[in-house]
């Protein structure tokens, strides 16, 4: 008698479970869902190409991946769940950090909200909408599986490290990038990017530097960033400069472009960089994430080890350059 009452009892808990994640993902996909596009990329008369989008103005601004709408033409045909269907253009596309913003002809979506993937945990609910294959308005539903990848990304000879990339097993599909990567509380995380392997998804997080960009895109058309013209990778500290300076790791320079700001200011090989205006600098991401807009032409203190010996470089940064 007694079994029998704990087996209804586990039941009953497991239903109700059960039932409580369902509900989580029908509220976020029945809230989401409308704002959700499914774009289709011209160029002169023909497709050549698709993916999705996710409106974030009430003015009609979509955000997606750069990847979908870059070399794929001008223009966009931008369509609904709710049988909407409009033309939108290319505002501005950053390949460096995967995003693009779009603008539709009309508002005829809902704006979705945007949260702050700062707050996310690995374990925790997610869900991802977009139109894999072209199949529209399609729900997949998991987990974060890992926090802080990498993603490497390139525009003509410049690269860059997309960083805190969020990897999820929730399944996605050709299609799906550009579109949304939702937390429990139906607010945008991230922008779904690569499909990296079976049960292995990627998606640029949506925070605070994401947030800087799109606002650069919605406003410039483009994102200008400072170059200084090295080549380089992290490396441990001698211990006895690690011992002084607290930390373990700077920037080797491998290589300084001729001509370049690093050049003229007398950067060398072998150089390593172990700040930026008193900021610490552990690898190249930390750099590339100092090199803002605000750094091109003003003076810079780049803080160097040289021969065991520390100095101080002063250079002045130039625009990157990526074409």
């Amino acid at each position: 008698m007694f079994e029998r009452v704990a087996s209804i009892l586990q039941v009953t808990v497991e239903t109700e479970a059960l039932d409580a994640y369902s509900r989580v993902v029908t509220t976020v996909a029945e809230r989401l869902g409308p704002s959700v596009a499914n774009l289709r990329v011209f160029s002169r008369r023909r497709s050549s190409g698709s993916g999705s989008g996710v409106m974030i103005t009430p003015d009609g601004f979509l955000l997606t991946s750069a990847h979908v709408v870059i070399g794929g033409g001008s223009r966009v045909r931008a369509s609904f769940t709710d049988g909407s269907d409009v033309q939108a253009s290319v505002i501005g596309a950053d390949p460096l950090s995967d995003l693009a913003v779009l603008r539709a002809d009309s508002p005829v979506a809902p704006a979705a909200e945007l949260g702050d993937a700062a707050s996310l945990r690995v374990g925790q609910l997610v869900v991802a909408i977009g139109n894999p294959h072209g199949y529209a308005g399609s729900v997949t539903a998991g987990v974060v599986s890992a926090l802080g990848r990498s993603l490497p990304a390139r525009a003509g000879a410049a690269t860059r490290i997309i960083d805190d990339v969020i990897q999820t097993d929730a399944a996605l599909n050709p299609g799906n990038s550009g579109g949304a990567l939702v937390d429990g509380h139906g607010r945008v995380v991230g922008i779904n990017t690569a499909v990296a392997g079976v049960g292995l998804g990627l998606a640029v997080p949506v925070n605070a530097t994401t947030r800087r960009i799109v606002s650069a895109l919605m406003r410039d058309g483009r994102v200008r960033r400072a170059w200084i013209g090295i080549a380089g990778g992290a490396r441990p500290l001698p211990p006895r400069v690690a011992a002084s300076l607290g930390r373990d790791r700077a920037i080797e320079v491998v290589e300084v472009v001729g001509g370049s700001p690093a050049d003229a200011a007398g950067l060398r090989a072998e150089d390593l960089i172990v700040g930026v205006d008193g900021l610490p600098v552990r690898g190249v991401d930390d750099l590339q994430r100092l090199m803002t807009e605000e750094r091109i032409g003003a003076p810079v203190a780049v803080d160097v080890v040289r021969s065991g010996a520390a100095l101080t470089v002063a250079l002045v940064p130039r625009e990157l350059d990526m074409a």
